[in-house]
């Protein structure tokens, strides 16, 4: 089954445009699209309690990020910063590549 959201791939620069990370910018460290949900640097940070195991991990408090929904986040335009929205099209080889809509500025390398 085919995602709407499954133009956002892993290390795409992105800004968040909703929630309680409003405003923060970072990049996709990864992509489930089976879920529609992204994990992006330094957005959306929760707290672990873990205990210690016998493979020597220690227990304490442990940060990580956590997924959050492609829905609140955008891709950062190329050109100057602003989240945009993403479109196709086809180069003159022949090539299908993704373009910010805000610019016209190709996302793609």
């Amino acid at each position: 089954m085919a995602t709407l959201q499954s133009y956002l791939k892993t290390g795409d620069d992105v800004i968040v445009v909703a929630g309680k990370d409003k405003g923060k910018r970072g990049k996709i460290t990864s992509v489930t699209t089976k879920t529609n949900r992204v994990v992006v640097e330094g957005v959306n940070v929760v707290k672990r309690h873990t205990k210690a195991n016998q493979f020597g991990q220690e227990s304490g408090i442990v940060s990580k990020e956590a997924a959050i929904h492609v829905s609140n986040v955008m891709i950062a335009d190329p050109k100057d910063g602003k989240p945009t929205r993403v479109g196709y099209k086809f180069t003159d080889e022949g090539k299908k590549v993704r373009y910010a809509k805000r610019s016209g500025e190709i996302i793609d390398n």
